[in-house]
């Protein structure tokens, strides 16, 4: 399909007619992106199918990825690129009428993620997929994503995201994979044969349905997994509960990326989804091992679980409960075996911000999970006595369990073989202030992963000019290796590049400019400073203090008729979470003010406040007419 110019316009027309019931003539953008991304995903296909009969037959270790989110972004225009046939297909479609980047805009971005937690997984992928490396992940299939944002009258609305209604042509469903998931019941204790056994019954069963995503590397035959969960009900209903009841409760698992969680049902809905995610995907992760290799006993030596921030932290305790209870490992043994497999990164370094669930709501919805996190608790406490006999005080610090609460970051960092921050700076600040006493504990546990980003999408396609320059001064090699951008340095001083490169930089300012007005209807000089903020809007990331520096240039051209500075463009793209206020607010702040200063005559060609509503949905349904 992808030989050549001529055989993927062929075999793209040909399949154009045939998927879409329609003449060419009559297809539109979204017609041609399906079309394209069958394609695509046909032809890794076979790549797909090999890497996992690669990684089984070379009895690889395996690295899975758990995660809450994966901020995946349009992958059409991705794949294309790390497959290196991006510009074959762009010049077909442009002789058969077709602008690629009206195909790649029909994409939604997948609501699967939203911000530098979510993003990190998916370069993570990306960057395990490039290497060769035998690494997938695990998420969670949301429905309706985080949400929808509109704006009326300066306040943010939410609405679902429809990301997923026209399908998704990455994925494929694999019913037969499923996990059943339990939550609610109690356990039942008994001896059997001098052990203790525990069963959980009474409970409600969810069923997890795997959909699974081709992760492909760029310019490798590696093709990874990424697996989605979907919540959907169990074949056997709970006699105890309505059954519309049970279905909307179970569907509400994967519907949304993060509900509302100030008020308990909320709370009780994340708890169930990351023990959804958690249970689901050691389930799969398990019941492969022990398919390949017959028992758990040796799961350290092939698999590696990551757990992307305390979310996925409920694997710890998942993980033990398939030991114990499943395998009929000692207690030792099993705790052996979790601690070599699991390792954790932190995102957050504000103690207010580390996850807590009320053992009220924890212990019945998740009872054999809560006995076991009770456990691991009283062997640690007992383990921090030995160590500092007497220190009451930093033992209660330290607990995993204490006053009502159970403390998700105390818990992945007494079980992982590995913690890291995802700059030096917030390693440093966990190991000297936010983990300070866990860090005295095992200072060997805790390391530093800075966060990078996948520059093949955050510059080579995303900036084609800019990559060009480069390319141009240091050649192509940077591409795949990313070291190779430090031999920029030598031409820092170089007056020819630095004109190249300022002229790139007016052209893309001019591109968003127009955007901006295409989207907006307000025009921005070119010319000005672009100060651009665009993340999830939280007291703690700055847009506040952003929207005051604002206000007090505002008032200073306002007063001060002599004073002047560069023109400057404001660029804000946030959204709130539905139940935070404050939040909320501030996006109110940020619209009242861009009404002020963008209308004030007096100071709008030196001032202009924008705001860019984020929506993971656009439409383009205009028909188009081939060249004759």
């Amino acid at each position: 399909m992808f030989a050549d110019k001529e055989t993927f316009q062929r075999a793209f027309v040909t399949r154009v007619e045939a998927l879409c019931g329609k003449p060419f003539a009559e297809s539109t953008a979204r017609d041609h992106y399906h079309v394209l991304g069958h394609m695509v995903r046909e032809h890794i296909s076979r790549h797909w199918i090999a890497t996992n009969e690669r990684c089984r037959a070379e009895r690889r270790k395996q690295v899975y990825y758990l995660s809450i989110e994966f901020l995946l972004g349009r992958l059409l225009g991705s794949n294309l690129l790390n497959l290196g046939v991006r510009p074959m297909v762009e010049e077909g479609l442009r002789e058969l009428g077709i602008r690629l980047e009206d195909v790649e805009e029909s994409e939604a971005d997948a609501g699967l993620g939203n911000g530098g937690l979510g993003r990190l997984a998916a370069c993570f992928l990306d960057s395990l997929a490039t290497l060769n490396l035998s690494g997938h992940g695990h998420g969670i299939r949301y429905k309706h994503g985080l949400f929808d944002q509109k704006i009326v009258d300066g306040y943010q609305v939410e609405l679902p995201e429809q990301w997923l209604r026209n399908g998704n042509v990455w994925e494929i469903r694999k019913e037969e994979l499923a996990v059943e998931v339990r939550f609610w019941g109690r356990v039942e204790v008994s001896e059997q044969n001098g052990r203790l056994v525990f069963r959980h019954v009474d409970s409600e069963n969810v069923m997890a349905v795997p959909y699974d995503m081709p992760v492909i590397g760029f310019g490798t035959n590696t093709v990874n997994t990424l697996r989605l969960w979907s919540a959907e009900p169990a074949k056997t209903f709970p006699l105890h509960k309505d059954v519309m009841k049970y279905k909307r409760e179970t569907e509400a698992i994967s519907e949304f990326l993060y509900p509302d969680d100030t008020h308990d049902e909320g709370k009780l809905l994340r708890l169930k989804q990351q023990y959804f995610l958690a249970a689901a995907s050691l389930g799969s992760i398990t019941r492969a091992h022990r398919r390949q290799h017959g028992s758990l006993r040796r799961l350290h030596e092939y698999v590696a679980i990551h757990i992307n921030d305390t979310h996925p932290a409920l694997a710890i305790p998942e993980l033990m409960r398939i030991l114990l209870d499943e395998e009929g490992m000692s207690w030792e043994e099993a705790w052996h075996i979790t601690t070599h497999t699991i390792a954790y990164t932190n995102h957050t370094t504000l103690a207010e911000a580390l996850e807590k669930w009320p053992i009220r709501l924890f212990q019945p919805l998740l009872p054999r999970i809560y006995m076991i996190v009770e456990e691991i608790n009283e062997r640690f406490c007992r383990e921090l006595w030995e160590r500092y006999p007497g220190d009451w005080r930093r033992i209660e610090q330290m607990a995993i369990v204490a006053h009502g609460m159970v403390k998700m970051a105390h818990l992945a960092v007494v079980a992982s073989h590995s913690v890291n921050g995802v700059a030096k700076l917030h390693t440093d600040i966990l190991k000297q202030r936010e983990m300070r006493l866990f860090y005295e504990w095992a200072p060997h546990k805790f390391n530093n992963k800075t966060n990078g980003v996948t520059h093949r999408r955050w510059l080579l396609k995303a900036n084609p000019e800019l990559s060009a320059l480069i390319t141009e001064t240091i050649g192509p090699r940077w591409i795949r290796e990313p070291e190779a951008l430090i031999e920029l340095k030598s031409y820092a001083s170089d007056p020819a590049f630095q004109q190249a490169l300022a002229a790139v930089k007016q052209q893309r300012k001019a591109r968003l400019a127009a955007r901006i007005y295409e989207k907006t209807g307000i025009l921005v000089d070119e010319s000005s400073i672009f100060d651009v903020q665009v993340k999830r809007l939280h007291a703690y990331k700055r847009q506040l203090l952003n929207v005051l520096h604002i206000m007090h240039l505002y008032n200073r051209l306002k007063e001060d008729p002599y004073v002047s500075i560069h023109p400057r463009t404001f660029i804000f793209g946030a959204k709130a979470s539905p139940g935070y206020y404050y939040a909320k607010r501030i996006i109110k702040l940020i619209h009242s003010v861009a009404d002020q200063v963008n209308n004030d005559k007096r100071t709008n060609e030196q001032l202009k406040v924008i705001f860019w509503k984020i929506t993971a949905y656009r439409s383009r349904k205009k028909s188009f007419r081939p060249p004759m």
